[in-house]
């Protein structure tokens, strides 16, 4: 009787484990965050698992648009002052209401995190003040118009003043400050071990469709193919384009998610320095840098055939780029389509800038940071051979390129960038002159350099009016990459999802990997 009984209990246990195992989702990503503290570095991977546990005042939506969050709206009273409505019923984990001085501390901190490789002081710099007029109701200062303060500060965690005075990194990494208002609480985490975070009840937005979570970093995009098919995983990020296909194949097993991105990937330039790094004439003696001429810079776009790359290299999963965003996106131009494939011009710019027999160039780049990242550094340079270049290729792992890519260690380097949500964040990080007083060209790896193009852009990034800012804008754009080709555009990824049958995913423009957009289907 007790041996029967046993087996029933366990028949019971057994046929209710599927009904468990759902309310969980193991999710492959292809890394984990250098750091827990929301504000030690503005990086998308990073961001994306501070939005799980925190919120900040109003949040970007799949597409990127702005919707209520800790706030339930943001607006200019003047264009000097934006006026900030609470929502009610924001709580943090611990149940305390999130108040102005909740805000006026993270607005503090988030710029002026020590040690931190890459600062949320863009976001925070142009504030020069918060002040409570009642308990829901806030207003943010600034020093000058700051169109862009909505979509700055969505990248900007909240966190409580009572856990976060006088809390470091440290304090966030063990999990000790890690007091949100987000839709899940913080489980556990340790450099390069899964991210475990459980759902909160108490969250006051869509509960999330999953209990607990677990983001487990898998490097390797074949690793991560591996571990979907054999279920040690439920969805997994940045798909292989030819696995992509297959899992759109297998219905059956298998479901699929993607959307455009607002990334571009493109070569910057050493535009400034007379000796580059790896510029050679084709002997190998030294040769003043021919990238600071605009006509080499433009033989060396028309040279590139991007619909060749992504057709054949991304197998699809692309888009040719001759913008700085996606089409649609705020900002862009009509007109601004892809280059050319133009050999012939090519070679006449070249041989006019003085170069009719080429140079010596090495093409850096990445070989595990972006969808074959390293296939298309190497198409590009069988390209630039035909042109009648030398050039060789060197690709590093992701941390080792990023490092010396910052150290302005190249002459031609494949990158890629992401703006908010406008086409100024390009702008201002990319092409304005390298300026740390005004924090722009902060990203400008190659110091391209054009007064002109400058005050353009400044003018933009203080204009509220939206069609006078999308003119300015769209006018900076044009001279920067049809006049000057201040970098080389080549293409906008699309963003991809793999999961098990019985998973959703809405994809995202940004391409940030996040629990609460991932659901159930019917089987």
């Amino acid at each position: 009787m007790i041996r029967s009984l046993r087996a029933a209990l366990l028949g019971t246990a057994l046929l209710a484990t599927p009904a468990l195992a759902q309310d969980n989702i193991r999710i492959g990503v292809e890394a984990g965050p250098t750091s827990l503290d929301p504000h030690f570095a503005s990086l998308i991977t990073n961001i994306a698992f501070s939005r799980h546990i925190f919120q900040p005042l109003m949040e970007q939506d799949a597409r990127q648009d702005l919707r209520p969050a800790i706030a339930e709206s943001m607006r200019p009273i003047d264009e000097l002052t934006w006026e900030v409505k609470l929502n009610p019923a924001a709580r943090f984990h611990d149940g305390a209401p999130v108040t102005a001085d909740d805000i006026a501390f993270t607005i503090s901190r988030a710029g002026d995190v020590p040690n931190s490789p890459s600062s949320f002081r863009y976001a925070t710099r142009p504030i020069t003040g918060v002040e409570a007029v009642d308990a829901t109701t806030l207003r943010i200062r600034t020093s000058q118009p700051t169109p862009l303060l909505p979509n700055f500060l969505a990248l900007v965690m909240i966190v409580s003043k009572r856990h976060g005075e006088g809390a470091g990194t440290a304090d966030y990494n063990s999990g000790r400050a890690m007091v949100g208002t987000g839709p899940f609480r913080h489980v556990s985490w340790q450099p390069g071990s899964p991210v475990v975070m459980e759902r909160n009840p108490a969250f006051g937005g869509t509960a999330p469709a999953f209990q607990r979570v677990e983001f487990r970093p898998i490097a390797n995009a074949g690793a991560r193919v591996a571990a979907l098919q054999a279920g040690d995983v439920d969805l997994i990020e940045i798909v292989p384009p030819d696995h992509f296909a297959r899992f759109k194949a297998e219905a059956a097993r298998f479901a699929t998610a993607e959307s455009p991105s607002n990334r571009l990937i493109f070569l910057t330039l050493d535009s400034d320095r007379v000796d580059s790094p790896f510029i050679r004439g084709r002997d190998g003696a030294r040769i003043d840098n021919p990238l600071r001429d605009a006509r080499v810079r433009r033989a060396l776009s028309l040279a590139i055939n991007r619909e060749a790359i992504v057709t054949r290299i991304m197998q699809g999963q692309a888009l040719a780029a001759g913008d700085l965003g996606p089409p649609g996106y705020f900002g862009t131009s009509p007109d601004m389509t892809p280059p050319p494939f133009d050999l012939a011009e090519a070679r006449r710019l070249l041989a006019e800038a003085g170069y009719p027999n080429g140079f010596a160039v090495q093409i850096n780049g990445p070989n595990d940071r972006y969808t074959n990242d390293e296939q298309v550094v190497q198409a590009i340079a069988q390209m630039w051979t035909r042109l009648g270049l030398a050039p060789t290729v060197e690709t590093k792992t992701r941390s080792m390129w990023l490092s010396e890519a910052a150290q302005l260690r190249y002459s031609v380097n494949l990158a890629g960038f992401s703006p908010n949500p406008e086409l100024l964040g390009m702008l201002e990080t990319q092409v304005h002159s390298w300026n740390t007083t005004l924090g722009l060209g902060t990203a400008n790896r190659g110091r391209f350099s054009n007064a002109e193009i400058d005050a353009i852009i400044q003018q933009a990034r203080t204009t509220i009016d939206d069609d006078r800012r999308r003119a300015l804008t769209q006018q900076a754009t044009r001279m920067a990459l049809v006049d000057q080709t201040a970098l080389i555009p080549l293409y906008f990824q699309v963003n991809t999802w793999a999961m098990r049958r019985g998973f959703t995913y809405e994809g995202r423009t940004d391409e940030m990997t996040l629990a609460f957009s991932a659901g159930r289907s019917p089987r």
